[in-house]
């Protein structure tokens, strides 16, 4: 075999290189074999006369000498050092649990990125948890199904939020407060608890300590259009394009600043950029189907709206999107139509209340529009990040009723800048 992947290592046999998630691992040539020789024996026991003839060529060394090695190989392993056990007279083992399928089986539904892969997902890295509960890859990726199912609107975000804190405290608890947890959780604090001051803090903290990763300069895109610091936000995410432009959401909410800075035309141009390097990425296709829309391009951004909502058949609230651009240009019939399936559907499925607001609206119903932002913001409705900037939301703001949900949403502590006028 060219190589021998266990957990998230992999043993290169022809260059005798140790890989962790792709980055090599220091480790002496001595060290290498005997960690071979435990491979190559997963699950049983390696007495001494079998490590001295499998790791040392049958060179006679001290017992000392072997357990000085072996303890070398646990110490490059870390936390999953613990795999490898000695028994007196029957010598070392290394043992990998079966979570470590189930964790692995998890990272692949995970990636899927589409409601029935991230059930999957968790499904796998529960029973992982179950299997090996000081595991803590199982609840690091439970605590990110529930962050996803929550964040992109494909469960109750309130219910999948609770999971997702139980799941993270343990991940710490088991393996520390790496820069991703500290994101994720920077994460929860804006989108889920609105504790946006905090947010921001952990979230340069994370930047400091991960300064390469994409997914900290998205969050804090993020964290700025809420709080309507657009250039800010246009700032950071410019820099992340200069070294993370394919990274799949950078190019996607750069749509969505431009479109939030009322900038329609620019909007458009990086939708079809954005497009040309992800064309299956629905919130690229949404977002770019409300810039044409918002140029006047009605039938392209119907397209736009149609094609995101057959990528992600999972994600009802999709059709709310088709359903508000016809409302707003005269085929209020077929918006009703919809409008109504997606009332159906609520009663089995999560439809996220902020776009039926904004398609309620658009059938000229604001009191019910309002009765869904209060509900979107008791279900708290990750789409409540846009709130103060959002031009789907400008028939509204002059409503006496979105002042109090503003200041629900912001408080009097750490409350955002004026709302951008219409």
């Amino acid at each position: 075999m060219e190589h021998i992947t266990f957990g998230p290592f992999r043993l290169d046999m022809a260059t005798t290189a140790l890989l962790r998630d792709g980055q090599e691992l220091e480790l002496r040539p001595q060290a290498f074999h005997a960690l071979k020789a435990l491979i190559h024996n997963r699950g049983r026991y390696v007495g001494y006369a079998q490590m001295i003839n499998q790791a040392w060529d049958g060179n006679l060394v001290s017992k000392h000498t072997v357990a000085v090695t072996i303890g070398e190989v646990k110490k490059i392993l870390g936390e999953f050092g613990a795999w490898i056990s000695y028994r007196p007279k029957l010598g070392y083992r290394l043992e990998v649990p079966h979570s470590d399928d189930l964790v692995k089986q998890g990272w692949h539904f995970w990636s899927r990125r589409t409601r029935e892969g991230l059930e999957k997902a968790l499904d796998c890295f529960q029973q992982a948890a179950v299997a090996n509960a000081s595991d803590f890859r199982a609840f690091e990726g439970i605590s990110l199904c529930y962050l996803l199912l929550g964040s992109y609107g494909m469960r109750v975000p309130k219910e999948m939020y609770n999971g997702f804190l139980q799941a993270h405290r343990r991940a710490v608890e088991l393996c520390g407060l790496t820069p991703e947890r500290r994101a994720d959780r920077a994460h929860g604090l804006h989108i889920f608890e609105h504790r946006f001051q905090e947010a921001e803090m952990e979230l340069l903290q994370a930047q400091r300590e991960s300064p390469e990763s994409p997914e900290v300069y998205v969050r804090l895109t993020m964290l700025y259009v809420t709080q309507n610091r657009l250039d800010d936000a246009l700032n950071i995410l410019l820099a992340a394009r200069v070294t993370h432009s394919l990274w799949p959401t950078v190019p996607a909410h750069e749509i969505l600043i431009r479109f939030c800075r009322r900038e329609y035309e620019i909007a458009v141009a990086c939708g079809k950029k954005a497009l040309e390097l992800h064309p299956y990425l629905h919130v690229a296709r949404l977002f770019y189907g409300e810039a044409l829309e918002y140029t006047g391009h009605i039938e392209e951004a119907l397209e736009q709206y149609r094609l995101a909502i057959i990528m992600s058949p999972g994600l009802i609230w999709l059709r709310a999107f088709e359903a508000k651009c016809l409302a707003r240009h005269g085929q209020r019939k077929e918006a009703q139509r919809i409008l109504a399936e997606l009332n159906q559907s609520r009663k089995t499925q999560y439809v996220d209340a902020y776009y039926m607001a904004v398609l309620l609206d658009a059938l000229d119903d604001r009191d019910q529009a309002f009765q869904e932002l209060e509900r979107a913001y008791h279900e708290k409705s990750v789409a409540l990040f846009l709130l103060d900037v959002d031009p789907k939301l400008d028939g509204l703001r002059a409503d006496g009723r979105f002042a109090v949900l503003r200041d629900k949403l912001f408080g009097s502590k750490d409350a955002a800048p004026h709302a951008v006028s219409a």
